[in-house]
């Protein structure tokens, strides 16, 4: 992240945290005040989540301020505002202001007319319209690095945020399509993995939306076409868009009355400027040598930076001496043509530069240049160069002084698109295709090593269902702590899903099929939901070219995981029947029973209980029989689920408590955590409130232990049930305005859907009428967007009870019957209640009809 996003969050953070301490509290005694849990004040703290609104007046009182004062403590009126404008409203609703702008080049000097022009093209944007500026220019001329610059300069004038994406549009591999970067914007607001449209279009109209009224810079980075761009732009005329490209982009200053900026060559003095702030006295030496040095680098700022790093190395070595070797190199190598094509000028700085690495770091820039990925580590450079740790680590540290590489954050490294292109130029010269596909081989296996041990570390207990990988003779990262292997995870998501792609293209069908299988559990778990359909599909189309058949159905099983996340269920059946058809012809069981107990889960999704339990019990019956203990323990879970919402307390119980006692033995926390909850749950409808207290608190705990935010959330939900129950009402909200808000952050509209239905409730015992209606009615909305019917009944049986506290007695009917409707439909045990009570409020209205007659 740029330094000034950086300070800027930095100064959010320390004020609210400053004003906490200079009225002596903890957060803890902060968190008592306002009903919350102290992490939630820990993160608004640190900014990484804000205070919803409705607790905002409260946070004031409590830190003895205005409301203004509140909001300036928050963000200075940027983060604050956004959040006012965007209200509760799902969908539109962001609860981040995201500051993505990366780091601006050091010693950038010029281009101050540059700036002024693109400052002065976005406020003479033609009124009503989004601000569109396009940075043209050839590469290598410094669009990035002067988009940047300005961006940061400009930050002020987006308080509500500034997007980046690096398009990749002239990477040597492909593209980065439209849907990943909306999905990036949308994950940048808030908008969890679950909330995100599965089509472009979707993706897009939620974008939109998200920015109406809002003052947001977005930079597109290296665009290829004007296609690629459009589904990026806003629609809101308060947000500017700066986009940078090698193409002229014509549509889009045509169709859309983008104003257009070509950045030409360096000046003469400013490239010998950028010469003098990167080397130094050398240049102020003799000026005529370093103007000599700016010409042979065709004044572009790319090949200057690349020069003076060799400048820099060398400081014995003057000037004149620098362009002399620089003259006979490019003569030698005879790289550039009769045209004078800026862009053979960088291939011979390049090329000058590269000659002067010693031959190990030469060959690690060449293979290193292989790695599908965006950045990479020292270990996976160890990986495809077959050498230690240590050796890579210094193979890094002369590219990143040579310049041919740079930082893009601790330990990890990245490429200029026209280095990573010049660098698999050379690996094609140098390396034939036998070592090329022998390094490309160690860094797929080094990663699938990798991405197995993390993923044995975090989910042990069904490390019988992955792919066993044998152990790489390159270094292997720490993964063997759960932070460290959740970490490492995190950091390789996205070059691990690029890999997944490359592998399944390109020659390596297996490492892509067993990348998919180790890797289905943790984006499942963590909410990556678009990425696990991005590396499942990979993964099935590999094995089909492959003709895997078990493989095939492996992808297909976790494909209809990920649409379930996403309550895509008629996509998600479509996946298992695939599944279960291979399944039966390769006589896989354990699969048959992973597809079995998906199908189940979707029909209880869609209130089929009867249907869920029967395959349910189909799965469970094939994991008993195959010995598979994890998928016991997750079928009896989900089991209890369905008999649970059906009235079967003492039989759903029952199989929550086989569960518990499987999972605890293998260490399988979801499944533990899950059962504990809905033991919890069961408890408490049977006042056994000692007993729910211990279940739920320890779901709690081992949720939290184990990161498993989901069923975090989950128990807070349960536990706001039971303080409830046991009357405490403001406990009881405390708990699910956290349930609430970690749904939120999850993407989770179901579970935010139980957690408002339960606020409402409390809403009500305790008189607050108009705002239990108003959660309610949010709660219907999520339940119909889902299709969750039970939700949606639950929603229309607490309307009817805030409906008559309101003296609206036909709007309490209505939602009544609506809500007797759906649970009788369903089948539940809720239904014989709202029947009573609608038959009470008949006979409650008889005598008020005799009376007027």
């Amino acid at each position: 992240m740029a330094k000034d996003a950086e300070a800027t969050g930095t100064a959010r953070r320390e004020g609210l945290a400053q004003r906490r301490k200079a009225l002596g509290l903890t957060q803890e005694d902060l968190a008592g005040l306002l009903y919350v849990e102290r992490s939630t004040v820990t993160r608004w703290e640190r900014g990484e989540t804000e205070p919803l609104p409705w607790i905002r007046p409260r946070l004031a009182e409590a830190l003895q301020v205005s409301a203004d004062r509140i909001e300036e403590l928050l963000d200075g009126g940027g983060l604050a505002d956004s959040a006012r404008r965007a209200g509760r409203g799902r969908g539109v609703a962001a609860t981040k202001v995201p500051r993505q702008l990366p780091t601006a080049v050091a010693g950038f000097t010029g281009r101050a007319a540059e700036s002024a022009a693109l400052t002065q093209m976005l406020e003479n944007a033609e009124p009503g319209v989004p601000e569109i500026c396009a940075v043209g220019g050839t590469a290598g001329v410094g669009k990035t690095a002067l988009a940047v610059q300005w961006a940061h300069q400009a930050a002020d004038r987006f308080p509500d945020g500034q997007l980046y994406a690096n398009l990749r549009g002239y990477d040597p591999d492909q593209a980065m399509p439209a849907t990943d970067a909306l999905a990036g914007f949308l994950r940048a607001f808030g908008v969890g993995d679950q909330d995100i449209p599965p089509e472009e279009d979707e993706r897009a109209a939620r974008y939109r939306s998200l920015l109406a009224g809002k003052k947001v810079l977005i930079l597109l980075d290296n665009a290829r076409s004007v296609e690629q761009v459009l589904p990026l732009l806003p629609g809101s005329p308060s947000c500017a868009v700066v986009v940078t490209s090698r193409d002229s982009l014509s549509g889009l200053v045509a169709r859309y009355g983008a104003a257009r900026l070509e950045l030409d060559l360096l000046p003469p003095a400013e490239a010998v400027g950028l010469l003098r702030a990167l080397i130094g006295r050398r240049v102020r030496d003799d000026p005529g040598a370093a103007g000599t040095l700016a010409t042979q680098c065709c004044r572009l700022p790319l090949a200057l930076r690349v020069a003076a790093e060799l400048a820099a190395a060398r400081p014995d070595v003057p000037i004149a001496g620098l362009v002399a070797e620089l003259a006979d190199h490019r003569r030698r190598l005879d790289l550039l043509d009769a045209g004078g094509d800026p862009r053979t000028a960088v291939r011979a700085v390049f090329s000058w530069s590269y000659r002067h690495l010693g031959p190990d770091a030469a060959r690690a820039f060449r293979l290193a240049g292989l790695n599908p990925g965006a950045d990479f580590d020292p270990y996976s450079v160890a990986a495809v160069t077959g050498t230690g740790l240590g050796q890579a680590r210094k193979m890094l540290d002369a590219l990143v002084r040579a310049h041919l590489i740079q930082p893009t954050g601790p330990g990890r490294y990245g490429m200029h698109d026209l280095l990573h292109a010049y660098a698999r130029e050379l690996a094609g010269a140098s390396d034939d295709d036998e070592e090329q596909n022998a390094a490309l081989t160690r860094l797929f296996d080094h990663y699938l090593h990798a991405a197995s041990m993390a993923m044995d570390t975090l989910y042990p207990a069904e490390r019988h269902r992955r792919p066993r990988i044998g152990r790489p003779a390159t270094p292997v990262p720490p993964v063997t702590s759960s932070a460290a292997a959740r970490d490492w995870l995190d950091a390789e998501r996205a070059t691990l899903v690029a890999i997944t792609g490359h592998a399944a293209g390109h020659g390596w069908p297996a490492h892509a099929v067993r990348l998919s299988a180790a890797l289905g559990r943790h984006l499942d778990n963590s909410g990556h939901y678009s990425e696990a359909l991005t590396v499942h599909s990979h993964a099935r189309a590999a094995a089909r070219r492959a003709g895997d058949r078990a493989a095939e159905a492996t992808a297909l099983n976790y494909l209809g995981g990920a649409c379930i996340r996403q309550s895509r269920y008629q996509e998600a059946v479509g996946h298992q029947q695939q599944a279960l058809a291979l399944l039966q012809q390769v006589r896989d069981r354990t699969a048959q029973g992973q597809a079995l107990n998906n199908l189940g889960t979707i029909d209880h999704f869609q209130g089929r209980y009867r249907e869920a339990v029967d395959l349910k019990l189909q799965a469970l019956a094939i994991f008993c029989e195959t010995g598979d203990r994890a998928g016991t323990a997750h079928a009896l879970t989900g089991l209890g689920l369905s008999e649970e919402r059906q009235g079967h307390y003492d039989l759903a119980g029952r199989h929550h408590r086989q569960a518990l006692t499987i999972a605890a033995a293998i260490g399988a926390s979801q499944s533990e955590c899950g059962s504990l909850v809905s033991l919890g749950a069961i408890a408490a409808r049977q006042r056994c409130y000692q007993q729910a207290s211990g279940h739920l608190y320890r779901a709690r705990a081992i949720s939290r232990a184990a990161s498993y935010r989901a069923g975090e959330a989950d128990a807070l939900a349960r536990i706001g049930d039971l303080r409830l129950r046991q009357g405490y009402p403001d406990d009881a909200a405390r708990y699910l305005r956290e349930a609430v808000d970690l749904y939120r952050e999850l993407g989770s509209r179901s579970g935010e859907a139980d957690a408002l239905n339960s606020l409402g409730e409390v809403l009500l015992a305790t008189g607050r009428h108009s705002r239990a209606r108003a959660e309610y009615a949010a709660a219907l909305g999520l339940g119909a967007q889902t299709g969750d019917k039970y939700q949606q009944a639950r929603a229309h049986h607490g309307l009817g009870h805030a409906c008559r506290a309101g003296s609206d007695p036909g709007g309490a009917r209505r939602h009544w019957q609506r809500a007797l409707a759906l649970f009788a439909e369903l089948g539940t045990p809720e239904a014989d209640r709202v029947r009573a009570q609608l038959a009470a409020a008949q006979d409650h209205s008889r005598p008020k009809q005799q009376t007027s007659r």
